[in-house]
């Protein structure tokens, strides 16, 4: 969330197929409609990167379960029939309803890039990114993509696209090394001290920028060149942003041709919603959203306007903000 609140003051005042399954409860958010988390747990290679790879799978079930996400996990279980990759598919067609829950989708493992193809290894046939473009043309909701294994860059501009947040934990195919972004993301998805603009929840911009400077803090720690820099697209253009080109959670970079800037929209998705965000309703929520966007997107062609024309154009957006607000407290009032 972006909070306005204080600028609008002088305005206003699935166990199936081997996929366990957990639906956690703990969220007080009063919409019936939750995010849905799959996490693809991918072929280890060897036992040492298997245990780590189930780890960071528990840490994003923490999280959903402290947040009240579905949480559905893939690759944890014995290898059953049918394989990891036909679960995939069939699980993604049962979440391709219209709805305004996100989806959330979590690759931890290795990848592989022959120079045209990149690939998320699997138990089994390995998941091709084009493969899961097609399977995911069919889904009508705001959809998170996070690949955190290596050679994953060429699924974000595959995968971009509008109400797309396309997150890879490598640039381009060719870093082909092991990978430790998985790692940090899955702890600072829900961790306070990841919550950069101190509103109280972590959202997954927040997550991205954490876990992306915990990479280079190891790499630079053990003396070591850094083979792995992290990509983050929310803006539909497919080209990604890397995490140095923000100043903490605002990007500082201009886009090409113009392109609205990454970051914004990811800034908005949250596995662990603060106190007073939960009882907002969903309706409200995504209104806020959407007023959110449209404030930041005029601030950033504020050289477009006369002076007057943007502040006359920046009260009416915060005044309806307010409004939200103010409808939040109200609705807030009646049910107690």
């Amino acid at each position: 969330m972006i909070d306005f609140r204080f600028l609008c003051a002088p305005v206003v005042g699935i166990l199936i197929f081997g996929v366990s399954v957990c639906f956690a409860s703990e969220s007080n958010d009063p919409s019936p409609e939750r995010p849905a988390v799959i996490v693809v747990v991918g072929a280890a290679g060897s036992p040492e990167y298997g245990a780590q790879f189930v780890k960071w799978a528990r840490l994003w079930e923490q999280a959903c379960s402290k947040g009240g996400a579905k949480f559905a996990a893939i690759g944890l279980d014995e290898v059953q029939n049918p394989d990891d990759l036909t679960t995939l598919q069939q699980m993604l067609a049962g979440e391709s309803q219209e709805t305004a829950a996100a989806l959330w989708l979590v690759l931890i493992g290795h990848g592989t890039f022959d120079g045209r193809t990149a690939k998320f290894n699997l138990r089994g046939p390995d998941l091709a990114a084009d493969d899961l473009a097609e399977w995911l043309k069919p889904v009508i909701r705001p959809l998170l993509v996070i690949n955190t294994a290596s050679s994953s860059a060429p699924f974000l501009s595959i995968l971009s696209g509008p109400e797309r947040v396309i997150i890879t934990a490598t640039k381009s195919g060719y870093e082909q090394n092991y990978t430790r972004f998985g790692e940090y993301l899955a702890g600072a998805i829900a961790e306070p001290k990841a919550d950069l603009d101190k509103d109280g929840q972590t959202s997954l911009l927040e997550a991205f920028l954490t876990a992306s400077n915990r990479v280079n803090e190891f790499y630079l720690g053990a003396g070591r060149l850094i083979t792995e820099y992290a990509l983050l697209d929310d803006n539909g253009d497919g080209l990604g942003t890397r995490a140095d080109w923000f100043r903490g959670v605002r990007p500082v970079q201009k886009a090409e041709d113009g392109a609205v800037l990454d970051g914004y929209r990811a800034h908005q998705f949250h596995l662990v919603h603060s106190e007073a965000e939960n009882k907002m309703p969903p309706e409200l929520r995504a209104k806020r959203d959407r007023l959110e966007l449209e404030v930041i997107n005029l601030r950033d062609s504020k050289d477009k306007f006369s002076e007057e024309e943007y502040f006359s154009r920046l009260e009416n957006m915060l005044y309806d903000i307010a409004q939200i607000y103010e409808q939040a407290d109200q609705t807030e009032d009646s049910i107690e």
